[in-house]
């Protein structure tokens, strides 16, 4: 990779201006109008007051009498990717977020949030498990069935089978889930990361032959800006043949343009330098980096369970669909219904969360006993010399 793009790196990371940096961004990001998601037909089908899709870059619903879902269309031009960034689907808008993927002849879904994190529920449970095999959403008339399940130790590939039920006619939907990825915060490793953009690569989801790939977390701005970003940097560098021609910054504010808020923290901006950084090894001729990556991700490890396992929420099933919010409202014990004050419908999505930095949970024991020119040292000798991000 050209020295001077390390160089850059290395002068943010040594002088902590990821802070800076990101501020700047926030700063002169483009602030477009937002009406249709204020309506009050439709607060609730905004998992966040904070968060809402531009009125020039929404997705439409056609067949339906709103046409109004939380998500928004991002079309990066030169590097012919076009991704609806969407949030999480509520328990009432499920049905939507089928109808979105079946209008728009989405391939795949880029899934990067867990359904429950941090005792919360992020994101309604919107396809099938290995249980039930099969759901159906009666207010917008789909089934979806789960063809197969592959699971990794830090991602789950599904094939799932969408059905419309109004015509007969049957698709089949990839479902790649990012199970390890922290909420406002960032991937294991560079290495992991882009393993798993590579196997989303692979499948041929995002080429501009398939409707756009869905990609979500929870509110869709932080964990889906950062998937976004590098892969449309990269996309870049590879028409562009020069990693120095490819200003990530720039491309950040044009994505801007057409959802708010993306990349939530400095430290998502950081990793999102790393990774592409990383993967501008691939992209300009050194081809055995990808079996590293695989490598150094430890895909093929057992999943890590968690401890305790996690309440199941309600599923996202027909009486949770149509336009009444549910009588469960986000944030609600399921089995005694009342309030758990984790988190409640259009609660703040704490959205560009830039006010203060913190540093990478691998790290904190490294923060502890480590003045910042060492910490950042040592650092750059892992992305530089080790490849990778973190241990």
């Amino acid at each position: 990779v050209d020295a001077d793009m390390e160089r850059e790196f290395e002068d943010v990371d040594s002088e902590g201006r990821w802070q800076n940096l990101y501020l700047e961004i926030r700063n002169q990001s483009h602030e477009c109008a937002f009406k249709v998601a204020k309506y009050p037909d439709n607060r609730n089908r905004n998992r966040y007051r904070d968060v809402s899709p531009f009125d020039h870059s929404r997705v439409k619903l056609e067949n339906t009498e709103n046409d109004y879902i939380n998500a928004s269309l991002v079309v990066m031009e030169e590097a012919q990717r076009r991704y609806i960034l969407t949030q999480g689907p509520l328990r009432n808008t499920c049905g939507h977020f089928w109808l979105m993927i079946w209008e728009q002849k989405t391939k795949a879904v880029i899934m990067l949030n867990r359904v429950i994190e941090k005792g919360s529920e992020k994101c309604a449970q919107y396809w099938p498990t290995q249980e039930e095999r099969e759901m159906s959403f009666r207010d917008t008339r789909f089934v979806v069935t789960l063809v197969s399940e592959d699971v990794k130790s830090y991602y789950t590939t599904r094939v799932l089978e969408l059905q419309n039920a109004n015509t007969g006619e049957t698709r089949q939907i990839y479902h790649f889930h990012y199970t390890t990825w922290p909420d406002f915060g960032v991937p294991e490793s560079p290495a992991s990361f882009l393993n798993f953009l590579f196997k989303v690569r692979e499948s041929g989801s995002l080429g501009m032959d398939q409707g756009p790939a869905v990609v979500h977390c929870s509110a869709g701005i932080g964990r889906s800006g950062t998937f976004s970003l590098v892969d449309t940097c990269l996309v870049l560098m590879d028409k562009r043949k020069d990693p120095l021609a490819v200003d990530i910054r720039k491309i950040l504010l044009d994505m801007r343009k057409y959802r708010m808020g993306l990349i939530q923290t400095p430290d998502q901006l950081r990793f999102s330098y790393m990774s592409v950084l990383e993967g501008a090894k691939y992209i300009m001729g050194d081809s055995s980096v990808q079996k590293q990556w695989r490598e150094l991700s430890r895909e093929d490890q057992e999943p890590l369970s968690e401890s305790p396992p996690p309440p199941q929420p309600p599923k996202c099933t027909e009486r949770y669909n149509g336009n009444k919010p549910s009588h469960l409202e986000d944030g609600m014990d399921p089995k005694t219904g009342k309030k758990t004050g984790l988190e409640t419908p259009n609660k703040e999505s704490d959205r560009d969360a830039g006010t203060k930095i913190s540093p990478d949970p691998s790290d904190s024991q490294l923060h502890a006993g480590a003045s910042p020119v060492q910490f950042t040292t040592l650092i750059f000798y892992r992305v530089q010399v080790r490849g990778q991000g973190w241990p």
